[in-house]
């Protein structure tokens, strides 16, 4: 496995008595894409933010591109890029006067800069509208503008607060097209989102639920590596089916997928027979699980536990 760029040792952040971050330990891979994935409120923005050094830990300890986050902030700030969900983009401002203003906030020569913003323009295919007003571009070339702006200084480690939130879905394919292009060119991004099929294009992720990292590795040994036995479940009752499996010993989660239920069991302690006593029309059928599925019955198993 390539060298860790990025390392946690039960790092944890309070707020009064909420526990936003609770002993997180995630080692990530120089050169890999990956992804910090859970509902609102999981503690994603809040992990990114001591990553950045932006805020202090409460207990434990971090260590970003080979330095302590705790006592060298600015060795690290130095060597990454951290993109909020807001970014500051001036709309009254051009896209090349934005970029221009973050080139002289990051003390980026004018000779680098002269060689590294055609190379943006083009990636982003933003060239056309270097003249057009940031508060006049869509939600997509917003954010397009941000990434740019992130990367001036070339940073080692790109940090990505749910970047296409609330960006139509082709903006959102481009986006991570470039993102796949800056981890060809030796950047590592750590990104956080709460879109499942985006979690889907990371090498690795880390499920993250009230604070807690359920569980991380690369998309598909999640879905492969459960003890539990997933089942797609067809019933004439989906709504009663739902209840008499939710109350049976032995399932872990049921939930509603389209015009079927995905069920997860115990074999240990039930099995598709023994269910299917108190459910005599419903058809069972054995399926790998999607992350969605796999991320309800952790999140379920975790606090039945």
């Amino acid at each position: 496995m390539p060298e860790s760029i990025i390392r946690t040792s039960d790092l944890s952040r309070n707020f009064d008595d909420l526990t936003a971050v609770d002993r997180l330990s995630i080692d990530v891979a120089r050169g890999e894409i990956f992804g910090l994935v859970g509902p609102d409120g999981a503690g994603k923005t809040t992990t990114l933010r001591l990553l950045c050094g932006l805020m202090a830990a409460s207990s434990g300890q971090a260590w970003v591109a080979g330095h302590d986050v705790a006592r060298e902030p600015q060795a690290v700030k130095d060597r990454i890029g951290y993109m909020a969900q807001r970014f500051g983009l001036y709309a009254d401002l051009s896209v090349d006067e934005n970029m221009d203003f973050y080139a002289d906030l990051f003390g980026v020569t004018p000779t680098d800069r002269d060689k590294l913003l055609p190379d943006l323009l083009r990636m982003t295919r933003m060239e056309p509208f270097r003249a057009r007003r940031a508060g006049l571009l869509s939600g997509g070339m917003k954010q397009k503008l941000a990434l740019m702006c992130t990367l001036l200084h070339r940073p080692e480690i790109l940090f990505l607060d749910e970047p296409t939130n609330g960006v139509d879905p082709v903006s959102r394919r481009d986006f991570w097209t470039i993102l796949y292009k800056l981890v060809d060119d030796g950047i590592t991004v750590f990104v956080t989102t709460a879109y499942l099929d985006e979690a889907e294009r990371c090498n690795r992720i880390g499920l993250m639920d009230r604070g807690r990292l359920i569980r991380y590795d690369a998309p598909d040994k999640l879905k492969s590596g459960m003890a539990e036995e997933c089942y797609e479940v067809r019933a004439p009752q989906q709504r009663a089916a739902k209840a008499v499996l939710r109350s049976a010993q032995g399932v872990i989660s049921v939930e509603p997928s389209g015009p079927v239920l995905h069920l997860f069991l115990d074999p240990a302690k039930t099995s598709v027979d023994a269910l299917r006593m108190n459910l005599p029309e419903a058809e069972f059928r054995r399926i790998v699980p999607t992350l969605e599925d796999v991320f309800i019955a952790l999140v379920q198993k975790t606090e039945k536990q």
